[in-house]
């Protein structure tokens, strides 16, 4: 069985695959997921023919398992980068065998202070040892050396940078929906024969329907080859918003509601490309509520893993779903028409280029149907970044942001999300030290609370009550009240009671109980040893460690003046058999 559960079939007998690597052995062809063909000539690498030949060898190896030619760019440009740097030596080998450990050692010094430059190092490498050649010796062990990961660069938003950049997505995906239900509203009641024929919303209906099944208004062409919007004064003007953006959402928008996806689920900008319609099914017990399934390709995750199903329920405003219903309306006549023109294509993020025949320039994303074009690319979510003041692209930091507010993994494993997401983010370095500031204070105040909390005398009062442990002052205002009146906490608390008073009397009995408490150290389970005596024992301690208290020397030499009616009511309170 596959990865996604279809049972596998044998390819045809006269099935064969194409050596990726041409008879001169200086073009390799990378077939992408999509079957789009990238040539790469090696020719074209500023070393000698050889080494040419080398590493056009080892990269066809290597590109057997790639699906995209992204990869394929990625390790192309770090080995343009390393055949300068051998064009630039004072003695430049001819083959890779001739490469030296002093070589390597000057090409690893060049990149490796940068997180660009450990990218290159590691894909540079990856070719290199798959020539034989460099599989052995002190050339094989400079290959070797641990190259660092980056160091994660991006950091969270701040609450007032990420509202900025939530609101302009609000604001401008929100405008683009309402434009486009309401004139799906116009274009469903003049399909329905709902409008008067000939009257102002008839008419614009009838172009809506134009729109709706090519992508276009009607034009009309002028003697001279240019066209101009037929019905512009009866839309209203012929921009974007007036004509086709009446149903269909443009590329700005559409990366709007990409950057509110990501605030909302932490998806990658690279899901967005592939990801199909959601379908919905009824929540368990609910009529008015609808559950969408939103499948997720993530690619990083490895073989078997690349498809996770997520039930997101729109249950009413505010709730997560409710996104997903608007960005279902949003997009819906674009996913028509491009199931009209390609029937079973379903993408989910659909939006009308602003050309009717827009080029297909990256081969590893969906290719456009007709009119429609599918996903965010990188440079999209640049321009929308440019074009409303936000610097940077903001997919990256707004995931990071989701991401370590959830505080869970979120697409990815526990591992990555503690040391990409969590660890480097100064946002989260800033809110943790206050955490540990408060955890600090905290267990500061416990250490303060578990000491001696009575008072020191030199001799027994008359008034007051002998309890095994101490002399209490007034039962009657115990901070541990017994329902019935009276004091209801154990004899083992009297010593945190600021009622207590101990006296010379008490050191014998004291310095025994705490000689007896640590004996069971060795004999009691360490979690109910702390639950049962690790505050008495902290007590204890406080008085025998304090000058000012007991101290030291006082305490062993109460040691030696123990009485058997001490050991007999040190036993009683160790077994329990003692009541307050």
């Amino acid at each position: 069985m596959s990865g996604r559960g279809r049972k596998a079939v044998p390819p045809p007998p006269d099935h064969r695959v194409d050596p990726p690597i041409a008879q001169d052995g200086l073009v390799v062809t990378v077939t992408n997921k999509a079957g789009y063909r990238k040539e790469l000539d090696f020719a074209e690498l500023s070393v000698a023919g050889p080494m040419q030949r080398s590493l056009a060898a080892s990269f066809a190896v290597r590109s057997r398992g790639w699906t995209s030619h992204s990869t394929a760019r990625t390790c192309w440009t770090g080995l343009e980068m390393f055949a300068k740097f051998i064009a630039g030596l004072d003695s430049a080998p001819d083959d890779l065998d001739g490469l030296t450990v002093a070589t390597l050692q000057s090409w690893r010094d060049l990149h490796i202070d940068t997180n660009s430059g450990k990218t290159t190092l590691r894909v540079v490498r990856g070719i290199l040892q798959g020539d034989a050649r460099l599989g052995g010796g002190p050339v094989a062990e400079e290959l070797a050396r641990r190259i660092p990961k980056p160091v994660p660069s991006k950091q969270s938003y701040g609450d007032s940078e990420r509202d900025r950049v939530v609101l302009t997505a609000q604001r401008q995906f929100r405008s683009a929906w309402l434009r486009i239900t309401e004139n799906s509203r116009l274009l469903k009641r003049w399909r329905a024969g709902d409008l008067a024929e000939g009257s102002r919303e008839w008419r614009i209906g009838r172009v809506l329907d134009h729109v709706a099944r090519t992508g276009d208004v009607p034009r009309t062409t002028l003697p001279g080859g240019l066209q101009h919007v037929t019905h512009r004064k009866l839309l209203g003007g012929s921009g974007v918003e007036k004509t086709w953006g009446r149903l269909f959402l443009t590329h700005l928008e559409l990366t709007a509601l990409a950057v509110l996806l990501t605030d909302r689920f932490a998806w990658n900008l690279s899901v967005y490309d592939r990801i199909p319609a959601p379908t919905t099914s009824p929540s368990a017990g609910e009529t008015a509520s609808v559950t969408y399934q939103v499948q997720v390709e993530k690619h990083r995750t490895g073989w078997g893993r690349w498809f996770s199903t997520e039930n997101v329920t729109d249950s009413g405003a505010g709730s997560p779903g409710r996104l997903i219903s608007q960005a279902m309306e949003a997009t819906a006549h674009a996913r028509m028409l491009a199931n009209d023109l390609k029937p079973g294509h379903n993408l989910f993020m659909a939006a009308r280029a602003y050309h009717l025949e827009p080029k297909h320039t990256d081969l590893d994303r969906p290719a456009p149907v007709g009119p429609v074009s599918f996903g965010v690319s990188y440079s999209m979510a640049q321009y929308w970044a440019r074009k409303n003041g936000l610097g940077g692209s903001p997919f990256g930091r707004t995931r990071r942001t989701t991401v370590t507010d959830e505080g869970r993994p979120l697409q990815h494993s526990q591992r990555t999300h503690e040391s990409v997401y969590v660890i480097p983010d100064k946002r989260v370095q800033r809110a943790s030290r206050d955490v540990f500031e408060a955890g600090a204070v905290e267990a500061l105040e416990q250490a303060r609370a578990v000491v001696f909390g009575g008072t020191i005398a030199d001799k027994p009062d008359p008034a007051h009550q002998e309890t095994p442990t101490a002399d209490c002052e007034d039962e009657e205002t115990s901070p541990w009240p017994a329902p019935g009146g009276g004091c209801g906490a154990d004899f083992l608390l009297c010593l945190a009671c600021s009622n207590a008073h101990v006296h010379p009397g008490h050191h014998p009995r004291l310095a025994h109980l705490h000689q007896q408490i640590v004996s069971l150290r060795s004999a009691t389970d360490d979690r109910m040893f702390r639950e049962r005596w690790k505050d008495p024992l902290l007590r204890l301690e406080d008085l025998r460690d304090d000058d000012k208290k007991v101290g030291p020397a006082a305490w062993d030499a109460a040691l030696t003046r123990v009485s058997d009616s001490d050991r007999g009511v040190v036993q009683l309170l160790l077994k329990g058999d003692l009541a307050p």
